[in-house]
C-alpha cells in the first residue's frame, strides 16, 4: 500500500509539474510597444507622473491626479492611451488587459463619431473594471461596452463601428466634482478575435 502512494504521489507531481509550465507559457506576453502608448491631461491642472519613461522593465506605471471639473464648459480628464496598431478594431471581439489600479479603471474606445472628428461629446463606448492590487488580467468583450450615463442629448448614437476606433484609452474612474489620485500599471494588452 506505502509503495501505491509514493507512485501515485510521484504521478500526482508529474501532472502539476505540466500543468505547471503550460501555465507559465500562457503568462508570456507581447512587449509594450513604446510607439504605441502615451498619455494625455487636461490643461487645467491635471498631472501625470512616471518614472523617468513610461515603459520600463516591459510595463507601464503612472501617477494621475485629477483636478476637479473646472466648470459647466471646462472639464478635467487623464488617460493612458494605446494606439491601436492597425487604427482599427476591426476583426476583434475581446480586449485582454493585464493591469493593477487602485480604484475602478476605465477602458473607452476612441471612435471618431464621438471625438473631435465627430460631435466633440468625448462620450466614447466604455467598461468597468474592479479595482486591482495585485496584477490581474481580465477579458472584455466589444458587445458589453455601452454609452456613459452623462451622454449628452445632442450626441446621437451610431452604434459601436470598429474600423472608426483608432485607440484604447485607460482611465481610472475619478468623479468630475472631486477629481482625485491613483496608480495605473499595465503589463500588457491583447485584442481577441
Amino acid at each position: 500500500m506505502h509503495y501505491f502512494k509514493i507512485i501515485l504521489h510521484a504521478v500526482l507531481m508529474s501532472f502539476l509539474a505540466i500543468f505547471s509550465v503550460n501555465a507559465n507559457i500562457e503568462i508570456i506576453q507581447v512587449p509594450l510597444n513604446k510607439h504605441q502608448w502615451s498619455y494625455d491631461t487636461d490643461p487645467y491642472g491635471s498631472e501625470a507622473i512616471i518614472n523617468e519613461k513610461l515603459i520600463r522593465h516591459g510595463g507601464i506605471w503612472i501617477k494621475f491626479k485629477r483636478v476637479p471639473r473646472v466648470d459647466a464648459k471646462r472639464n478635467s480628464w487623464v488617460e493612458l492611451i494605446h494606439r491601436l496598431p492597425n487604427a482599427s478594431l476591426a476583426g476583434s471581439q475581446k480586449i485582454r488587459l493585464t493591469y493593477q489600479c487602485d480604484i475602478p479603471l476605465i477602458i473607452k474606445l476612441s471612435q471618431q463619431e464621438y471625438g473631435k472628428q465627430g460631435d466633440r461629446s468625448d462620450a466614447y463606448y466604455q467598461i468597468e473594471l474592479p479595482p486591482a492590487n495585485q496584477w490581474s488580467t481580465k477579458e472584455v468583450n466589444l458587445q458589453d461596452f455601452s454609452r456613459p450615463d452623462w451622454t449628452p442629448a445632442h450626441s446621437y448614437d451610431h452604434g459601436l463601428i470598429l474600423d472608426h476606433i483608432d485607440a484604447i484609452y485607460l482611465s481610472p474612474s475619478m468623479t468630475d466634482k472631486d477629481g482625485g489620485e491613483a496608480i495605473l500599471q499595465v503589463r500588457s494588452i491583447t485584442l481577441l478575435p
